[in-house]
């Protein structure tokens, strides 16, 4: 997979691994998101799924600037949710599945060669859930940038370039995997190296490249 046109500058050597965390650490799935949430609304599963997109509200939620409370409300009215804050966020929880495992034996193995991190776009009431139900995953890697404590979140070049300073290398010296392409693209436009993953394959494929597995 290619990280950079063929007449451009070498890369410089990886000195940092940078890594999302839903899709690529853990397995997600809205469709379990939607079942959950449908329970208590009178709007079909098909309209659910038409009317929840990552708005300007979403957004807001992943950067911080709403408020957990706020964001719930957004939901119930939007998808007419007959539920206490308690019941949207556990149908909001509900979109983890578990760790892959795959990527996540590559990452232990290469943690001792190269300091891990992870990048990712998430809010209060997501990082409550995967903190407190993958302790020994979030264990593995040096930080968990956070875009909600960021308060800027993936593509913004912005992002990506605060976590190099706060890790305090060179954007290019950093290798980030990411499931989807747009933030791929950010990454790359702030001076990274990138590749999108569809599956631990494309990891693995990666570190192989680099000479780390």
């Amino acid at each position: 997979m290619n990280l950079r046109p063929p007449d451009s500058a070498p890369l410089m050597p990886v000195q940092v691994l940078l890594f999302d965390l839903g899709g690529v650490l853990i397995d997600i799935d809205f469709e379990r998101v939607f079942q959950a949430w449908a329970a208590h609304s009178t709007l079909p599963i098909d309209e659910l799924r038409r009317r929840f997109v990552i708005d300007a509200t979403y957004e807001r939620h992943e950067r911080g600037e709403l408020a957990p409370s706020h964001y719930l409300d957004h939901v119930r009215r939007l998808l007419a949710l007959d539920a206490d804050d308690q019941a949207v966020a556990d149908g909001w929880n509900a979109v983890f599945v578990g760790e892959i495992a795959e990527t996540v034996a590559l990452v232990r193995a290469v943690r001792r060669h190269l300091p891990c991190f992870v990048l990712t776009n998430t809010n209060p009431i997501h990082q409550q859930a995967w903190s407190n139900a993958y302790p020994g995953l979030i264990s593995l890697f040096e930080q968990i940038f956070v875009s909600s404590e960021l308060g800027m979140r993936k593509p913004e070049q912005r992002a990506y370039r605060s976590v190099a300073t706060a890790i305090g290398v060179d954007p290019a010296a950093i290798l980030f995997f990411d499931d989807l392409q747009q933030n791929v693209d950010g990454a790359r436009s702030a001076g990274m190296q990138a590749v999108q993953v569809s599956g631990p394959q494309d990891i693995r494929r990666e570190l192989a490249r680099t000479g780390l597995v």
